[in-house]
């Protein structure tokens, strides 16, 4: 397994709690799935079929958070609640007025409730007790807030902490065009984006496209600073670094996926991958956190 878009979180390093306090604090809030009349339902789940709500695996901690949505377009709901509306018309002679309609939408919408269609989605994290890290698989920070939110009611006073850097990533990564050179460890890719911070709100964007170095600082030359940007690391890992400092697109290279060669069962493949990963990850993110002028402290 590999997490595809890093929201990353600090956490004091080393961090002290142990999986088992973890595991206890979870327990309270454990995934079970939505009541008939139930919109939504989140909860820890069990990374792995036969075990807990933490799976420690080299010191370092898996959770999972599932969700349970409802599917009940509103559109359905205004179209049986218009049907029966022309009925109530029909019966009483008269269609019924704003505060009927409302509560007729209401009953409708807890009528059909118990026959939508049910949507699971999980959204994992993994939390590097040695150096400190906390990371959410989540492509939105929003996403990433509801596992942050779920562990802040489970850990009471648990010090979670945005990750900061000393300089801007749009600078640096211009910077980085401008020259034409990446920081040690890295090389750029194909895949970048360009944005104007005047009202015109101009962009360009590279989509597997060789960036030639003139072209691109003519564009900065014109007040376009770099808000994406494609790299790969120390060969092994290619990924897109964003103006907030979320990593997405994450993909190990084939040099890193030797791990699969190995024939194993079930458990032992998600293990060694996950070790893998996690071992990886960790690197990656002390060195991106390197290149942008080290860590600023609260």
């Amino acid at each position: 397994m590999w997490f595809k878009n890093l929201q990353v979180y600090r956490l004091p390093a080393p961090w002290a709690f142990t999986p088992e306090q973890l595991e206890e604090a979870l327990q309270s809030q454990a995934f079970s799935p939505a009541s008939s009349n139930e919109l939504m339902r989140q909860g820890w789940d069990k990374p792995r079929p036969n075990g807990g709500l933490v799976h420690v695996v080299n010191k370092q901690m898996l959770m999972v958070l599932g969700t349970e949505k409802k599917l009940l377009p509103s559109t359905v709901v205004n179209q049986v609640a218009k049907a029966r509306a022309a009925e109530m018309e029909e019966q009483q002679g008269f269609a019924p007025g704003k505060k009927a309609m409302k509560e007729l939408k209401e009953r409708v919408h807890d009528e059909l409730l118990p026959r939508a269609f049910t949507i699971r989605s999980n959204t994992w994290c993994w939390i590097d007790p040695v150096n400190g890290w906390l990371v959410v698989d989540a492509a939105s920070p929003a996403k990433a807030d509801d596992i942050i939110k779920m562990l802040l009611k489970a850990v009471d006073r648990m010090p979670i902490e945005s990750l900061r850097v000393q300089r801007s990533p749009v600078g640096v990564m211009t910077a980085w065009l401008q020259d034409d050179e990446a920081p040690a460890g890295f090389t750029v890719d194909m895949d970048t984006e360009l944005r104007a911070t005047g009202e015109s709100k101009a962009a360009v964007r590279y989509v597997r496209h060789t960036l030639e170095p003139e072209e691109v600082r003519r564009h900065i030359a014109a007040g376009k600073q770099c808000t994406r940007l494609a790299m790969t690391w120390d060969s092994k890992i290619s990924f897109v670094l964003t103006e907030a400092l979320a990593i997405k697109g994450v993909k190990p290279l084939d040099v890193m996926k030797e791990n699969d060669a190995v024939t194993r069962n079930d458990d032992e493949r998600f293990d060694g991958d996950f070790m893998l990963m996690t071992g990886e990850l960790a690197k990656l993110l002390q060195d991106v956190v390197d290149a942008l002028g080290g860590e600023a402290k609260a």
